[in-house]
């Protein structure tokens, strides 16, 4: 397949949106930044300066072929469902949008099922040609790293193998007025050695990695751990957690967690017991609340055969099947006052009797508890033992709501991405920009367990090899987007694009016509208009084209339920 023809790009300038108000610019849901060009030209200037040539040509190599991959991925959501060089196209496009520079092909041949490529394109008016000349004069060779870095990103992400561009003529030489650059797969380039260190990890921040690896693996060495795998988060009120956890850990301290629902208080049990001497013994949980209150006593102290109906067998309760090690019990406040006055005399005395039976059992297990409830309110009103409260307040611990702890959000959302993808068999290549900013700004009324419960069902929605977007999260509970400006079709900035005016709206409204009619109506308009073909559809109404099936499929579930009904 040869040549290259560029496509309308008014899609791809509805992706670019202005948002003052969260300072942000957005393309689709990357995150952009405008900078200026001569902050640019002085970064090129210190990297050269500070680390050499090499060094700075490695760096900006590596940060121009992480944004073509991102390029490629956004190319093939926009435009996937084109020909292969509609498709390819996009990247030049974006190049250019991006304020970068002018790409004409003069050549292209692509085949992605035989791996075949040979590209040539001429750039003018590029960037790093014009900020080198500002700041460092006429180059002796082509100096546009960042923009090759690019290509051969975008490019390899494309043809799922890496192709290398060279750059054999640059404007910043003095020489021409124009860059050419050429692509081709790796193996193809006789001198593919010269060029491919400056995709690989700087030399010099490897060294460092090493280094700190080293001293990080002396000091586990010499120092007892201090992180536990299931506990995540560096805020500091987390951290005051779980430091208070870790040095509760080495005594016999009756542990009471406290924090709203969700915040993983079963996680900081665990870990309590995993750093204690009783890791090797068994972690018992109990949520009090699930218990009906019949079976609460037999459930925690055991039962005898014969002790009530039903009761064919003797039975270990949790407190003896936990002997010698941790008994987590969640929903303390939810414990019957019977049930309470029995587990105040096996914290006090170390020793229970099974329901029906008059043996004494000594049990030796460590008690972990946890509420989210207000202990000293239910004291007050009668529903909780004050002795039994004093007894098991010895040692409070506060869990912060993921409210307060805003920045652990994406370190938590990294881990759980690998746990889903394991569980769903998907490859994932993260959250978008835009994704991860609604994640931090969203008030988490469930907390970490909502956050768990989000993720999982963004790993299941995302396409494999894709991202999990903000859609996918928050699924008929979408945030509202903030106001801000966008590029109409001539490149100016309005306030937004093809917005109904005053009396549409009024017509709407008067219509009668609830907001999910008037979707329904739009996307069924646009479906037709384009002819059925969903990619044409979802550039009309603004949209990629995975957001527009997602919308179809829910609309044919809501229908397929309303008649089931």
């Amino acid at each position: 397949m040869s040549g290259i023809q560029y496509q309308e790009d008014s899609d791809l300038l509805k992706l670019v949106r202005f948002s003052s108000q969260d300072g942000a610019i957005w393309l689709a849901e990357n995150r952009m930044v405008l900078m200026h060009a001569a902050a640019l030209a002085s970064l090129r200037k210190e990297l050269i300066n500070a680390i050499g040539p090499a060094q700075a040509r490695r760096i900006l190599t590596r940060m121009g072929y992480a944004s073509g991959l991102r390029d490629a991925e956004l190319a093939k959501q926009v435009r996937g469902e084109r020909s292969v060089n509609d498709a390819f196209s996009t990247g030049p496009q974006l190049h250019m949008l991006e304020g970068t520079v002018v790409v004409k092909p003069v050549r292209l041949e692509m085949d992605v099922e035989s791996g075949h490529f040979d590209g040539e394109f001429l750039w003018i008016n590029a960037v790093e040609a014009d900020a080198h000349l500002r700041e460092c004069g006429t180059a002796e060779e082509p100096v546009c790293w960042m923009q090759i870095g690019y290509a051969s990103g975008y490019t390899s992400a494309f043809m799922g193998r890496f192709i290398l561009f060279k750059e054999v003529e640059c404007s910043a030489t003095g020489k021409t007025d124009h860059c050419r650059i050429v692509g081709k797969p790796v193996e193809e380039w006789p001198d593919a050695h010269e060029y491919t260190p400056y995709y690989e990890p700087d030399s010099i921040v490897g060294r460092m990695l090493e280094l700190r690896d080293q001293v990080d693996a002396l000091r586990s060495s010499i120092e007892p751990p201090d992180t536990v795998a299931n506990l995540i988060g560096n805020s500091p009120g987390f951290r005051h957690a779980y430091s208070l956890v870790s040095r509760a850990a080495g005594t016999n301290v009756t542990v009471l967690l406290l924090g709203e629902t969700g915040v993983g208080k079963e996680r900081f049990a665990r870990a309590l017991h995993q750093l204690s001497a009783r890791s090797d013994k068994p972690f018992v949980a109990v949520n009090c609340a699930a218990l009906p209150d019949e079976l609460v006593e037999s459930e925690l102290f055991g039962v005898e055969k014969g002790a009530y109906t039903g009761a064919s067998v003797s039975r270990m309760g949790k407190f003896e099947r936990a002997d010698g090690g941790t008994l987590f019990l969640d929903e303390i406040g939810e414990l019957p006052l019977a049930a309470q006055a029995k587990l105040l005399r096996v914290l006090q005395e170390g020793e229970l009797e099974r329901l029906g039976d008059d043996h004494v059992r000594k049990v030796n297990v460590r008690l972990v508890t946890a509420t989210n409830a207000d202990l000293q309110t239910a004291v007050r009103e009668g529903r909780f033992r004050a002795d039994l409260y004093y007894r098991l307040n010895v040692y409070p611990v506060v869990i912060p709501p993921l409210r307060e702890r805003l920045c652990d959000v994406p370190q938590l959302v990294e881990s759980m991405l690998e746990r889903f993808c394991a569980l769903h068999g998907k490859r994932l290549l993260g959250c978008t920009d835009r994704a991860m900013r609604e994640l931090r700004r969203y008030d988490w009324p469930g907390n970490v367990r909502e956050l768990e419960n989000l993720i999982e069902r963004g790993v299941i929605l995302a396409p494999q090899h894709g991202r999990i977007e903000a859609e996918h999260l928050f699924v008929g509970t979408m945030p509202s987007e903030a106001e801000g400006e966008r590029i109409g079709d001539s490149g100016e900035l309005c306030a937004s694009v093809d917005r109904p005016d005053d009396s549409l709206c009024q017509q709407l409204l008067g219509a009668g016509l609830s907001l999910d009619e008037v979707e329904e109506m739009l996307i069924q308009y646009a479906v037709a208009q384009a002819g059925g073909n969903l990619a044409s559809a979802a550039r009309t109404l603004g949209m990629t084209r995975p957001q527009l099936s997602y919308r179809l499929k829910k609309r044919l579930g809501e229908a397929a339920d309303r008649e089931r009904a």
